[in-house]
């Protein structure tokens, strides 16, 4: 049996370099786009492919005879007009390109911020209602990127829908980035203690990722039994339940800051992920265990 090969964009990004490790791990033959040389995981079986995926002939280069195309990239602090350009433009034209090229599945790695997330809103599943366009950008680009993937013909499209991603990393936002902000501003330390902190670890989402590209997850007439055939199927991935006390307790604590907790109007639902579980997906990484690698990076 041949090793499927399989795109994965932004193979050096902390969602994407998961994502090749837990192909690799799967056997697979993974072409790992990056934008400069020598930053892809080195790894067996793992081709660096050098370039700008929104290049329409690279794009057509690095897709070519592929099985499958995962995407990961999005310029998450950027403003709305690179996250348009990068994030939907520059998805679409791989995107497009793999089509063409005859790829019969794409996963795109989206988020859980394309819904409405308000205070008055419960528990969100699939079918919820989406962000309006008075929404942060990255919640309306990202809508609009899963909008412009559904409209697109010609493969299986599954959309990856995470919330919060917890994991090490130089570029991680919320093991990283968000405890910088913290640290750096008093005002940013405050917060509703019973509002809901969504989240998964980054191992969990990439085993998903990696499942869907090399098969082992099968597609199916039902979307709660797997991706529908040559339809787009978006699918929520989310670990247990967890709480701004938990989040915000666990990085104040770390860099010996106090939070703030305040009342007022917060989202207390929860991101149901029984799509996902239904479809064999089941994390491994428990709250603790992601709360403790938080911890201990920061006190590091």
């Amino acid at each position: 049996m041949t090793s499927p090969i399989v795109v994965v964009t932004g193979a050096n990004g902390l969602v994407g370099s998961h994502v090749v490790s837990a192909l690799h791990e799967r056997g697979a033959t993974v072409r790992a786009v990056v934008r400069r040389v020598g930053t892809a995981p080195r790894l067996p079986r793992v081709e660096e492919h050098v370039g700008d995926f929104a290049d329409p002939a690279f794009a057509a280069g690095a897709v070519a005879g592929a099985d499958a195309l995962v995407t990961t990239v999005h310029p998450l602090g950027s403003g709305r007009d690179d996250q348009r350009r990068v994030g939907l433009d520059g998805t679409m034209t791989v995107a497009e390109a793999a089509v063409d090229a005859g790829v019969p599945l794409l996963v795109h790695v989206s988020t859980a911020g394309v819904y409405d997330r308000s205070p008055q809103v419960g528990d969100v599943d699939e079918s919820a209602a989406l962000v309006s366009d008075d929404a942060s950008a990255y919640g309306v680009v990202k809508r609009d990127v899963d909008a412009a993937l559904e409209r697109l013909e010609g493969a299986t499209r599954v959309l990856l829908r995470p919330p919060a991603i917890l994991g090490p990393g130089p570029t991680s936002v919320w093991n990283t980035v968000r405890p910088r902000e913290i640290r750096d501003d008093e005002g940013e330390r405050h917060a509703n203690p019973d509002q809901a902190f969504a989240w998964v670890h980054v191992d969990d989402l990439a085993s998903i990722a990696a499942d869907l590209a090399v098969g082992a997850i099968g597609t199916a007439d039902d979307p709660e039994e797997g991706p529908v055939a040559g339809g787009c199927t978006p699918v929520n991935v989310a670990s247990g339940p967890a709480t701004q006390r938990d989040y915000l307790g666990t990085v104040s604590e770390a860099l010996g800051l106090e939070p703030t907790w305040e009342d007022g109007p917060a989202w207390t639902g929860q991101i149901v992920a029984d799509r996902a579980r239904r479809w064999g997906w089941t994390p491994r990484v428990d709250l603790p265990t992601a709360l403790d690698e938080l911890a201990a990076g920061l006190r590091g």
